[in-house]
């Protein structure tokens, strides 16, 4: 029996578009989620409700609040949970790292009484070109989003690419999914220094790749349609995308490395 992939669309807006929800997304291996993409408070959330349980592995693309407000309760439900406290992995590039610090971990005692850092609920596994994770290996590259080296997407060779938030980057895009996989990508009616728009996704990508993406974090619910009118597929939350299955993990990993 073959295996089935799915991306699920855990939410589609914008920092600002809470009836949205956060921008996440979810791997699916035959219905059963295997990696997060980003966990906003709104997401994890959306995660619980859709699959009865918070998540045991996370891609983090950058952190801005809307992307992982929701760590300090997944945190607190690790933490007090022998069975995940230690075993829920945060992968993240490792120059996200003294970022996430500043941002999640830094408060002083996280638990009133003292005795845990916030770190002891997870594994954190810095990256830098990609990781192993369940016997794939998934690519990590930077993107185009508010401060260079702050932000970045995640592609699975022969399934999909992720963008995250970011302005276009076609020539990226062109390096990790080249096999005909589908691109979530960052798109608004408007765009503006951190965000792509919708001028400047029509100008920035030809249309044999518009035909493989799937638009998310917009503003509203009506800009949807207005997308859509230009011919543009787009993600509303709890849409599930059907994945071919991704190339082998050491395929995927020499083809990483070998900078191609």
């Amino acid at each position: 029996m073959s295996t089935s992939w799915l991306l699920r669309f855990l939410g589609v807006g914008n920092a600002q578009a809470v009836q949205l929800g956060s921008a996440a997304a979810v791997l699916e291996r035959d219905g059963a989620p295997l990696l997060m993409i980003d966990c906003g408070q709104e997401a994890l959330s959306a995660h619980v409700e859709r699959y009865g349980a918070m998540p045991m592995a996370v891609y983090v693309t950058h952190a801005h609040l809307d992307h992982v407000a929701g760590f300090e309760r997944l945190y607190y439900q690790s933490l007090f949970d022998p069975s995940r406290c230690g075993r829920v992995r945060l992968y993240c590039a490792a120059a996200l790292v003294p970022i996430l610090q500043s941002r999640l971990a830094d408060y002083p005692s996280p638990l009133a009484e003292g005795g845990a850092n916030f770190w002891d609920a997870f594994q954190l596994v810095p990256v830098s070109r990609g990781f192993w994770h369940d016997g794939l290996w998934f690519d990590v590259f930077p993107v185009r989003h508010h401060a260079p080296g702050t932000a970045f997407g995640i592609a699975l060779r022969g399934a999909f690419l992720w963008t995250g938030d970011t302005r276009p980057i076609p020539e990226t895009i062109a390096a990790h999914a080249d096999d005909g996989e589908w691109v979530a990508h960052d798109c608004a009616l408007q765009g503006n220094p951190s965000h792509t728009g919708l001028d400047d996704l029509l100008r920035e990508y030809d249309e044999g790749l518009r035909a493989r993406m799937i638009l998310y974090h917009y503003a509203r619910a009506d800009d949807a349609p207005l997308l859509q009118a230009s011919g543009l597929r787009v993600a509303r939350a709890g849409d599930g995308q059907p994945l071919a299955a991704p190339w082998a993990g050491m395929r995927a990993c020499a083809r990483a490395w070998s900078g191609a």
